[in-house]
């Protein structure tokens, strides 16, 4: 049996908010642990991801993700939460690589605001109307602004414009239809439903499957990458820059940024905050 040590986080947190952000678990060296450790490691700590670190060749640090219920090649906050203690453990300075599964991601900090820049962004119709998708989410169709799209910076989601915030809080997506209609495979459903507050600042929700009923994620920085992969494709002008809010329905504030610069480079970024550490022995 060996020991393990971990840390916890806030990431996308809100400054002097204490539990603003959304939690993740860090394991600081996963040397050790084969795929089933790590997956009922994730599924011990229960928060939406944990992250392990492994030694790379080819980056600053080796990532792997993993939800309760499987691994994911790409996610937002735990590459910014990971990017904070690699920063700690290997003291290599504010700019970081990580390698994971959807390629090498470069991560830097402002002190201990960090910023991703995600992969370059793909996109593909959706095959649902714009009748079935707001059946889907519960609203009326005139609700629903531009055309939805899939996109992917690294984590393929449905990216779901909406007329008015209003819409976005009234959104109870159904969770058969969420099966349905938002489907990426056998373990994932997912939605993410955005509108404009004001020119800068846009209120977002990231809706999911989990087992039968849908959950809501506090702040979703792969979505908030491919919102900017969406607003590629849709032809916007760029550089842009947007203000997230998110998880205020889920009593969760968290705050995350969106750039899209002139060279259509998506970059995320967000507080994190440390809350405390610990170990585990497997």
């Amino acid at each position: 049996m060996a020991t393990y040590a971990y840390r916890l986080l806030n990431v996308f947190a809100i400054d002097r908010q204490q539990f603003s952000g959304n939690p993740l678990c860090v394991f600081e060296d996963a040397r050790g642990l084969d795929s089933d450790t790590m997956q009922a490691l994730a599924l011990q700590f229960n928060l939406s991801e944990t992250t392990f670190i492994l030694p790379s060749d080819k980056a600053t640090a080796h990532v792997r993700i993993f939800t309760p219920n499987f691994e994911m090649p790409f996610a937002g906050h735990p590459t910014l939460g990971t990017a904070h203690v690699v920063r700690d453990i290997r003291k290599g300075g504010d700019a970081v690589t990580l390698e994971m599964m959807a390629g090498i991601i470069p991560v830097s900090a402002n002190h201990n605001a960090w910023t991703l820049q995600a992969n370059s962004p793909a996109w593909r119709n959706v095959d649902s109307t714009q009748v079935q998708v707001a059946e889907m989410l519960g609203i009326h169709p005139k609700d629903i602004a531009q055309e939805p799209l899939w996109v992917n910076t690294g984590s393929e989601q449905l990216i779901i414009p909406l007329n008015s915030v209003d819409a976005v809080q009234r959104c109870e997506p159904k969770i058969d239809l969420l099966q349905r209609y938002a489907r990426i495979n056998d373990k994932r459903f997912l939605a993410y439903v955005w509108s404009h507050q004001s020119d800068s600042v846009i209120q977002s929700r990231f809706f999911f499957a989990k087992g039968n009923a849908y959950a809501e994620d506090p702040a979703t920085g792969s979505a908030c990458a491919n919102l900017g992969g969406w607003f590629i494709a849709s032809g916007f002008t760029m550089p842009l820059n947007k203000r997230i809010s998110q998880g205020g329905m889920v009593n969760r504030p968290c705050e995350l940024t969106l750039k899209v610069d002139e060279q259509a480079r998506v970059l995320v970024g967000g507080l994190v905050v440390e809350l405390g550490r610990g170990t585990v022995s497997v």
